[in-house]
């Protein structure tokens, strides 16, 4: 079976040539999300690591629903913070809130010297389709 690349209407703006989410098989692997707007790109990302991870994760659940898809599916998640120690705490409780006990995604966190658009935080998740 061929992947499926998925851009999506009601998702970001890609800010370089991707697809919002590539599907292979019962995997959807779902580019990294940025706080920017999905309904207006020129306006600028939100101050702050508690309001860029909201956005972040809204942009991130917009994919996946886009996908057919939800939080509950997600199987890991890729986090790249540009001020670990920083913003580390705020952004787990705010990622955090999106899982149950018990379906917690496997995770990478890693400190990083910068991110597109100036933000602050990305994340990419690995969803599985039952």
């Amino acid at each position: 079976m061929d992947p499926i690349f998925h851009l999506l209407p009601d998702a970001p703006a890609p800010v370089t040539p991707y697809s919002h989410a590539v599907e292979a098989g019962p995997f959807v692997f779902v580019t990294g999300q940025l706080a920017t707007d999905p309904d207006d790109d020129s306006i600028p990302i939100p101050e702050g690591i508690e309001a860029q991870t909201r956005k972040v994760m809204d942009n991130l659940s917009r994919v996946l629903k886009g996908c057919g898809m939800s939080f509950a599916n997600v199987v890991f998640a890729r986090i790249y913070l540009t001020d670990f120690n920083r913003d580390y705490a705020p952004m787990n409780a705010i990622f955090s809130s999106h899982f149950t006990d018990g379906r917690r995604p496997g995770r990478t966190t890693v400190g990083v010297t910068a991110l597109a658009r100036g933000g602050i935080v990305e994340i990419d998740l690995i969803a599985f389709r039952a």
